[in-house]
């Protein structure tokens, strides 16, 4: 598969989750503003896990777009991932201090820390790819770990009965 079309279908795919997002909201029984802190902080990990790999799927296949197609396109997008990454790891709230402690026992430390551990590795992937490699793989492979996230919290939330604690 060229890397164009991995692209395009990695777009699809987090359009889609981010579509099915809006379907969880609808058939939840409340108003998401009714609802508690951890399931409203599930539903922003997938939109965010649904709209990263959507931009830098798009930003992929602008850089694919440009003529001649730059020989250090994918140290860019690369570096573009990394970047992005960083971003939302730092503006996004913490849970500790935004989720109370009945919350936090309800989180699934395996897969927390499971998907910590992945999108860590992918991180470095993305430094060695921009320092060293340019290559397609890694920087497919931070798109990967963001659909891959999305795609689990999709799961929960629509496979666990909604969180009930005293703080909603």
């Amino acid at each position: 598969m060229q890397p164009g079309e991995a692209l395009g279908v990695a777009a699809q795919v987090a359009v889609t989750l981010a579509g099915f997002a809006g379907i969880v909201v609808v058939f939840r029984p409340e108003s998401v503003h009714n609802w508690s802190r951890l399931d409203r902080f599930r539903l922003t990990l997938l939109l965010m896990n649904s709209a990263l790999p959507l931009g830098l799927s798009m930003f992929g296949m602008l850089m694919l777009s440009v003529e001649p197609v730059p020989a250090s396109i994918w140290r860019w997008c690369s570096g573009l991932a990394f970047v992005a990454d960083i971003t939302v790891f730092t503006f996004m709230p913490n849970p500790r201090r935004r989720l109370s402690a009945v919350d936090l026992k309800a989180v699934n430390m395996w897969i927390f820390y499971g998907i910590a551990v992945i999108a860590t590795a992918a991180a470095v992937l993305q430094v060695i790819n921009f320092a060293v490699w340019n290559r397609f793989w890694p920087f497919l492979a931070a798109v990967f770990v963001h659909l891959f996230t999305a795609v689990a919290q999709f799961l929960r939330l629509i496979l666990l009965p909604p969180h009930r604690s005293g703080d909603s």
